[in-house]
């Protein structure tokens, strides 16, 4: 197995045991559901829950980043398997009819949030690689009663869409994750509609870093590692066509390194921004 294969292993292992924690933590988190609630079941299993796998005793990853009030409209279970560095629902600000794609979406949390947004009209589709995942997100969108939702078997290097097929694009701390970033970046560009757009929270390293430093100061699995510069993704994203991308760096999750908001666009149709018909 060469060295990219083995770090995609590493990554499907460690998304496997993470289902595996939060199946086994939404079981034990103090009766919650079944005893009038679950109250006392967020904080600390929310951050031990956090970003890919690592138990965090800050608030730099995981469910402390999701707005407590639509959050605790969620199932428990996706809520316990929220892994991310951000929002990327609130940061595509999504609009009440529109198709919405999330890469790597875990236990489900951002679909089940991006088909609340969307409304009846629009829809939510999650990819992921991990078997493990998927039920766990399947079982999330039963429990919600959600029904603009599909969770599709997956990379998100090849993504199962057609060209076209969403408006948004958003992704959760997923990015740094994978070994062919630049393939992500195209399959993004490829599956938006003209005129459509990416909200993506990831980890993003300063420029000053280099590839190096970046491995000192985490793991691969824990999101650091592998995460792009900030000139780095502005590059990889012009480079597939994408237009107005801007990276923000949110708040410090290791010397150099930063949760960002990653914003971009994919050029409309030229004859129907002359015209205002296709």
């Amino acid at each position: 197995m060469g060295a990219t294969e083995e770090l995609r292993e590493q990554v499907r292992r460690h998304y496997v045991a993470a289902a595996r924690r939060t199946g086994e933590a939404a079981a034990s988190a103090c009766g919650c559901e079944g005893a009038g609630g679950d109250a006392g079941c967020r904080g600390d299993i929310g951050r031990d829950a956090a970003c890919c796998g690592d138990r965090r005793s800050d608030e730099s990853f995981g469910l402390a980043l999701y707005d407590a009030t639509s959050a605790a409209a969620l199932p428990l279970e996706a809520r316990l398997a929220s892994l991310g560095c951000g929002n990327p629902v609130a940061v595509a600000e999504l609009h009440l009819g529109e198709r919405v794609l999330d890469l790597g979406a875990g236990g489900g949390i951002d679909v089940l949030l991006s088909a609340r947004r969307a409304g009846p009209t629009g829809f939510a589709y999650g990819v992921d690689m991990t078997p493990e995942m998927l039920e766990l997100a399947r079982a999330n969108a039963a429990r919600a009663g959600a029904t603009n939702v599909e969770f599709l078997a997956g990379t998100i290097e090849d993504v199962p869409l057609p060209d076209g097929a969403v408006d948004v694009v958003i992704s959760n701390c997923v990015v740094n994750l994978s070994t062919d970033k630049p393939a992500v970046l195209a399959e993004m560009f490829r599956v938006l509609a003209p005129g459509g757009r990416i909200g993506i929270s990831d980890v993003v390293a300063e420029d000053r870093l280099s590839p190096r430093e970046r491995t000192e100061r985490g793991s691969y699995v824990g999101c650091v590692a592998g995460a792009l510069s900030r000139t780095e993704y502005l590059q990889g994203l012009a480079a597939v066509g994408f237009a107005d991308a801007e990276v923000t760096f949110t708040h410090q999750v290791a010397d150099g390194m930063h949760a960002a908001i990653v914003r971009a666009g994919k050029p409309g149709d030229a004859r129907a921004d002359e015209t205002g018909e296709l």
